[in-house]
């Protein structure tokens, strides 16, 4: 059988995230786009797919078209995609089975919101806790915090797991988006101030949480490499086991794993051969149950590989060298897409001061909704 054709991570852009006033979704997409494309070395007559990611504050029943058409693009194919926060490596896999087909053979994908002045934060938060089951659980008034507390409490009683071990993942993120200018959060945050934070919803503090961001990425994914490193999209999976927290049938296996077999299976890879993480950390729970679920630390592991260094810029391991959406912010589908955007400028030398020794093979993940929809994907430098 012949294998099928190779599809690359072109080219990036992505906007500062933090505030943004008086700058719309399309706005910052825009700006990210522009930037992806000079990245890419490509004209808009050459894009022909665009994959657009939804955005809480432009509701639009057509967002892919009618970004088309503020940025003059008029793609053979286009449409919008909404899976919480898997959208964006969702809209990766789906580009590189588009370049893979024959379909199209350079897709760009975009999202952006200006979440933070876009939107009042009763309303940001109303919109999110409509991740809850309209039934049981939205009527009894509980947010996304609430959530992810309610699912903490379950596997931290169930593996040991302290709010100190989360703390540490807090810590090391912040340290990370220090070294990143256009980080939304920068300031250094020691271990005891995120044990001292204000507490959000137990045993969740306010420096275990992400805060709410305006900002956009984008990427240009390929036939053909570009005038960068060439990064191939070697591996993917999904897996969606729940969408609702009250339906998740066990706190140690929400589909993580299940995506990331597919990924390294496709890649031909196993968790040994990866040099670089960029995984999903809306809360800190969410960063150490992805980590340990797939296998890149043993069950109430995590926190010690962290304390050793393992996941530092100079450890065997490093982790979200960006800051992750914990630091770097959080706009919805953009937030993150920047893991991915982080793990390419790594991968072809353009990190600027935090470059850490170059990456040949990153494993990414993301999830939607409650630890809800899971996407994995595999970058490599080689073959």
């Amino acid at each position: 059988m012949t294998p099928p054709s190779p599809a690359y991570l072109r080219g990036a852009g992505s906007t500062p995230f933090g505030r943004h006033e008086g700058r719309g979704a399309l706005d910052l997409m825009a700006g990210a786009a522009h930037q992806a494309l000079a990245s890419a070395g490509l004209a808009r007559a050459d894009i022909d797919g665009v994959l657009c990611g939804y955005a809480t504050t432009l509701p639009h029943l057509m967002l892919s078209t009618l970004f088309c058409e503020r940025f003059a693009l008029a793609p053979h194919y286009a449409h919008s995609m909404q899976l919480g926060g898997a959208t964006g490596a969702a809209m990766l896999m789906a580009a590189r089975e588009l370049v893979r087909s024959g379909r199209c053979r350079n897709v760009l994908v975009v999202a952006g919101e200006n979440r933070l002045t876009g939107q009042s934060r009763d309303s940001s938060i109303q919109t999110l806790a409509q991740v809850g089951d309209a039934d049981y659980e939205v009527p009894n008034g509980a947010s996304v915090p609430a959530y992810y507390a309610l699912m903490a409490s379950e596997y931290m009683h169930r593996t040991g797991v302290t709010s100190a071990d989360l703390a540490e993942f807090a810590v090391l993120m912040r340290a990370n988006a220090a070294r990143h200018p256009e980080a939304h959060l920068r300031t250094p945050i020691t271990h005891a101030e995120v044990l001292a934070a204000k507490p959000i919803a137990a045993p969740l503090s306010l420096l275990d949480c992400c805060p709410i961001s305006d900002g956009a990425m984008a990427f240009v994914v390929s036939a053909e490499p570009g005038p960068h490193a060439p990064v191939r999209l070697a591996g993917a999976g999904q897996a969606h086991r729940h969408q609702h927290l009250t339906a998740m049938a066990d706190v140690m296996r929400c589909g993580a794993s299940d995506a990331a077999a597919q990924a390294f299976a496709e890649a031909g890879l196993s968790p040994a051969d990866i040099d670089y993480l960029g995984i999903y950390d809306s809360f800190t729970i969410t960063l150490v149950m992805l980590l340990e679920e797939i296998g890149f630390a043993p069950r109430a592991g995590a926190a010690a590989r962290a304390r050793a260094g393992d996941f530092a810029p100079t450890g065997a391991l490093p982790l979200n060298t960006h800051g992750g959406l914990l630091s770097f912010g959080h706009c919805g589908v953009a937030g993150g897409m920047a893991h991915t955007v982080e793990a390419w400028r790594q991968m072809t030398g353009q990190a600027g001061e935090r470059q850490i020794r170059t990456p040949q093979r990153a494993f990414i993940h993301a999830d939607g909704g409650v630890m809800s929809s899971h996407v994995s994907l595999i970058l490599s430098t080689e073959g």
